[in-house]
């Protein structure tokens, strides 16, 4: 549905997108993160023909952004982070006007409007001007001006930006109503409101894809360091000696704990394709051929979050930038 094919954009000696290459596929919802400066909403204005790319190109739907951008953007609604909105126009006349600037058949028009109205609440403040809605509501509006003509694709750059959380579960619900129907690609700093409403994640970091996976397989996938803590029934010492026989462990702490009972914190590091049993079940058997029970077990998994923090650090620059010596040096092989 949308190809975007080595996408490069340069600012003078500033490149903010870099080489950036993704393909969009029908039904689904995109969550597509990065930190500030990433290339996230230069990639989303190149996306729907805002901006030109100084490379590249973005096929939307077989039409190509740059060359054919009129039948292109017939297939896309956009919701910028700032909604483009005439405040001194009420909903309706504003809606009205961009049913006009999207040619929309004006057999079809009233039946439209109070069908996007309805979709996006707006039908009790139609009559009422931009300016004096709420945050809220105003961003209601702009998300009612993406839908008309109902293109097969919305793109939204963070919609819940200076929401409260009402507002914001009320946005998240109509985000998930709209996947429905559409396909969807949403950019947001929330990254639980992204893993709760997404199917499939893309995080940019200096302009460059560094993941592009399921909420799951990016948590099972990613994560280099798994957390366990434990409590055993016997003193520190004995702990620490069942500890130290099993070479998966990269490092741990313990400390007394009420009725003779310690408690431990272990961290495992994992590699990504690393198969193996559960480091649990070696845990039980081990206590158990000492037999010091085990009265807690339990293990922390890596959230989103710490897979966004951790593809976006500065060691994750330097994985790239080694990467790229790395298939430079195979090219001149």
């Amino acid at each position: 549905m949308i190809e975007v094919k080595n996408l490069v954009k340069r600012y003078g000696s500033h490149t903010a997108v870099d080489d950036l290459s993704f393909t969009i596929e029908k039904g689904k919802v995109y969550g597509f993160l990065g930190p500030n400066g990433a290339g996230k909403s230069t990639t989303m204005n190149i996306m729907t023909g805002y901006l030109s790319a100084t490379e590249g190109e973005v096929i939307i739907n077989g039409c190509n952004i740059l060359t054919d951008p009129e039948q292109a953007k017939s297939h896309i609604g956009y919701l910028p982070e700032q909604p483009p909105l005439y405040t001194d126009m009420t909903v309706l006349e504003y809606l009205l006007f961009v049913c006009a600037l999207k040619h929309v058949d004006k057999s079809t028009l009233p039946k439209q409007l109070d069908t996007i109205l309805e979709m996006v609440k707006l039908t009790d403040v139609k009559n009422r001007l931009i300016r004096n809605l709420s945050k809220g509501y105003k961003q209601r509006v702009g998300l009612a001006q993406a839908l008309i003509g109902f293109p097969e694709i919305i793109i939204l750059d963070e919609p819940t930006v200076g929401l409260d959380p009402q507002q914001i579960i009320e946005i998240r619900e109509l985000i998930r109503n709209l996947a429905k129907e559409h396909t969807i690609l949403l950019s947001s700093h929330i990254l639980s409101e992204v893993q709760e409403v997404c199917d499939h994640i893309m995080i940019i970091y200096k302009g460059k894809l560094v993941a592009s996976d399921t909420p799951e397989n990016l948590e099972k996938g990613l994560k280099s360091e798994q957390n366990i803590s434990l409590l055993a029934k016997g003193a520190p010492e004995a702990v620490e000696g069942i500890l130290k026989t099993l070479s998966a462990i990269t490092s741990y702490s313990c400390e007394d704990a009420e009725n003779g009972c310690t408690y431990a914190q272990l961290s495992i590091t994992a590699k990504q394709d690393d198969d193996s049993k559960d480091i649990r079940e070696e845990l039980f058997w081990a206590f158990a051929g000492y037999k010091l029970p085990l009265l807690m077990l339990s293990s922390t998994q890596n959230s989103l979050e710490d897979i966004f923090l951790e593809l976006t650090s500065d060691s994750a620059d330097k994985n790239i930038d080694e990467k790229e010596e790395d298939e430079t040096d195979a090219g001149n092989l």
